[in-house]
């Protein structure tokens, strides 16, 4: 089912973006006072001539850990305040935890070789980002599609929907420059950076049809 753009805009002038969440976490936000990111604003400013008609926003729910029991609480505040934002869709993975033995970096001696460690990953994100970014692009949703990742996984959706969907694929780094990947190419290419995201903060006390909440004090 195409998402189709409203009524009065052709679909070959309008852009769907999609943004890798944790990607975009890792890269752009963390140990910044800007996680509390107004996605929609970012989106106009990084694509001022563009009719955006969607935001897809792709992460996974995360779990609390000892040395950081609200981690959880922070994140269902944050969606929750995306949820205010009429063109963001939120699309869910899932994490996975199992324990692996590794191979010790400098084991001693007469000391054990490995150590059993608990893993954590992220599943589904990038299926699920390159899986909507194909669709929208063969069921002529848009004319232009927008991946806000330095995830190199990617590439061949972004080379397919360009090349047999015939759509414009812009990439949007939110990594430094200097850790670009240069797999991950684009019809055009911008980068994203900490001046503009001080300038799309969402305001601290937000309401819902829940009532009022406010930005978690830990950020």
């Amino acid at each position: 089912m195409s998402v189709g753009p409203p009524v009065g805009i052709d679909p070959s002038q309008a852009t769907i973006v999609y943004i890798d969440g944790f990607n975009f976490y890792y890269g752009a936000v963390k140990g910044t006072p800007y996680k509390w990111l107004d996605l929609e604003a970012l989106c106009r400013r990084l694509l001022p001539r563009d009719t955006i008609i969607k935001i897809r926003y792709f992460t996974a729910r995360v779990s609390a850990r000892p040395s950081d029991p609200q981690q959880p609480n922070r994140q269902e505040t944050y969606l929750r305040a995306l949820a205010t934002l009429p063109l963001i869709e939120v699309h869910y993975g899932h994490f996975v935890t199992r324990t692996v033995r590794l191979p010790l970096a400098s084991p001693r001696p007469s000391g054990p070789r490995s150590a059993e460690v608990v893993r954590t990953e992220e599943k589904g994100s990038d299926v699920n980002l390159a899986t909507y970014l194909l669709r929208d692009a063969f069921t002529n949703s848009c004319g232009t599609a927008v991946v806000v990742s330095n995830d190199s996984d990617l590439a061949e959706a972004v080379h397919i929907a360009r090349t047999d969907a015939g759509i414009r694929v812009g990439i949007i780094n939110p990594h430094p420059a200097k850790n670009r990947s240069r797999k991950l190419r684009g019809t055009f290419f911008k980068q994203v950076r900490q001046n503009v995201l001080a300038q799309c903060q969402l305001p601290p006390m937000l309401n819902d049809s829940e009532g009022a909440f406010r930005k978690p004090s830990a950020w």
